[in-house]
């Protein structure tokens, strides 16, 4: 399956860093569930003396907390990403293919718990450190750090603009970066009762991990 890429400064005063933290504690409380459309631009480090690689997609984001989360890629490829509490499912349409993993397994310190997984701040305090971070690009900014040094991920900016999420930066351990952005967010809509239902596709090979 090809890999979906679950990655990404000016000084500022004191009070605009705080503004981030702030704002995440408030999405934290009154965000139960959303929706968005995105893009995400991968950017692979330098290597053998080329020059650093992007790659950009887009589409779909849903969430319901605590545990539920659905993203749709649409370009260039068709791919989804599903948890449904239980099982976090990955589809790729061109492949056919389908992987299954229990979800308490995969997610943890990833930054599926910054949107979705984690209850409460308490909770997302458990698996990261969080920091204020300086404001970039008029957004305010939050660092979170895993505290599991085993995992991938290395770091995760989360972006506010106001009290609206707008962006993730995430970094992994290999120097990849994947900044995400949100657009036209909405907050605590009606979601259909079957949003995060996964049903594998008929024909589709079915990889459990």
């Amino acid at each position: 399956m090809r890999k979906i890429a679950f990655f990404f400064i000016a000084a500022c005063a004191f009070p605009a860093w705080a503004d981030g933290l702030k704002s995440l504690e408030n999405f934290m409380k009154t965000a139960h569930s959303g929706r968005a459309a995105f893009t995400q631009a991968v950017t692979a480090p330098p290597k053998d003396g080329q020059a650093a690689r992007t790659k950009q997609s887009s589409g779909h984001f849903e969430f319901q907390r605590p545990g539920r989360f659905k993203f749709v890629y649409e370009k260039p490829f068709a791919q989804t990403i599903v948890a449904d509490g239980k099982t976090l499912w990955l589809y790729d349409a061109d492949l056919n293919q389908v992987t299954q993993r229990a979800q308490d397994k995969a997610l943890g310190s990833t930054p599926a718990a910054l949107l979705a997984s984690a209850p409460d701040l308490a909770a997302l305090r458990a698996d990261f450190t969080l920091e204020s971070a300086p404001e970039d690009g008029g957004l305010q900014w939050v660092l979170a750090t895993p505290k599991a040094r085993e995992g991938q991920l290395k770091s995760v900016r989360v972006g506010f603009a106001g009290e609206q999420l707008a962006a993730l930066d995430i970094l992994d351990s290999f120097g990849q970066r994947s900044l995400i952005r949100f657009t036209g967010m909405q907050l605590n809509p009606a979601l259909p009762a079957g949003a995060f239902t996964f049903k594998p596709p008929a024909g589709a090979d079915v990889l459990q991990q």
